[in-house]
């Protein structure tokens, strides 16, 4: 069995959850380890995503309630985390209290770091970043480990 599917299982059995499914595994942007890292330490609660690359690649944005698996920088894993919230607004709408809840630094970090990534991604697909550009906005809660 692979580390990702015995992290599942491990949770669901410590969590009396036997045959729940997870709907991915994945990393955090591009900086996987230390996004990981502070979702373990429960300081990151948040993410956004690109709104348009959920169309453009045809999956579904995620929904409250469904369980991910945070990957390090190395595809393994170091948490589960569950949505909680998802909303689809203007990235120049995007609140500052969410925006620190991502735990990377001031709204000001936050912005330049996704205006960056954003725009690095959209070109891979012949588009531009625009402020006005619709973001998926995920709270969650880390469940494992507690």
């Amino acid at each position: 069995m692979d580390k990702v599917k015995q992290f599942w299982k491990d949770f669901c059995g410590a969590n009396h959850m036997e045959g729940t499914e997870y709907k991915d595994a994945f990393q955090f942007g591009a900086s996987a380890d230390w996004l990981a890292d502070l979702v373990v330490e429960g300081k990151k609660t948040a993410t956004t995503s690109g709104y348009e690359l959920y169309e453009l690649e045809k999956e579904a944005i995620p929904q409250a309630g469904e369980y991910y698996i945070v990957l390090n920088g190395q595809d393994e894993p170091t948490a589960i985390i569950q949505i909680q919230s998802v909303e689809v607004v203007p990235m120049n709408e995007v609140a500052e209290d969410y925006a620190l809840a991502e735990g990377g630094g001031d709204y000001q970090f936050w912005w330049e770091a996704h205006e960056k990534f954003f725009t690095e991604l959209l070109k891979e697909y012949d588009k531009e970043f625009s402020p006005e550009m619709l973001v998926v906005c995920e709270r969650f809660e880390k469940v494992y480990p507690k």
